[in-house]
């Protein structure tokens, strides 16, 4: 699956240039122009999901296997202390670009890269009726 109109899929196709740092014919791991930090990192599936729930587990297994390998690599080439891996689905969670994507952001103490993280509780007994209707929409 291609989408004619995704960058990703330029990319992964090999019609638009990047940076890469790893391929196989599931996946292709290129430096983002627009890095958070030296270093930051984008796994792509060649094939075009927009989302990440719309991959079957298969092809979803086929591309995060690169991602320890490639986490660890980032980490060493720039000699941060740790890293993230961001993945965003849909405009409202930050997603840019329509093709499902993992970011790797390497880190360190006093970076300007950050989260709000604003954690919160449930009410007595809501945890227990959430966990519930998830578990219904995993079958």
């Amino acid at each position: 699956m291609k989408d004619s109109d995704c960058i990703f899929c330029k990319i992964a196709a090999g019609e638009i240039p990047c940076t890469k740092l790893l391929e196989d014919d599931s996946a292709i791991a290129f430096l983002d122009i627009g890095p958070l930090a030296p270093g930051h990192a984008l796994l792509i599936p060649r094939e075009h999901y927009v989302t990440v729930d719309q991959m079957p587990a298969d092809v979803a297994a086929d591309v995060l296997k690169h991602l320890p390998a490639l986490g660890r690599a980032v980490q060493a080439a720039v000699g941060c202390e740790g890293f993230n891996i961001l993945q965003n689905n849909g405009s409202v969670a930050h997603q840019v670009v329509p093709h499902v994507h993992f970011h790797v952001i390497p880190r360190n103490p006093d970076d300007e890269f950050g989260f709000n993280w604003p954690a919160g509780s449930y009410p007595p007994g809501r945890i227990e009726q959430l966990a519930e209707d998830i578990r219904k929409h995993l079958k």
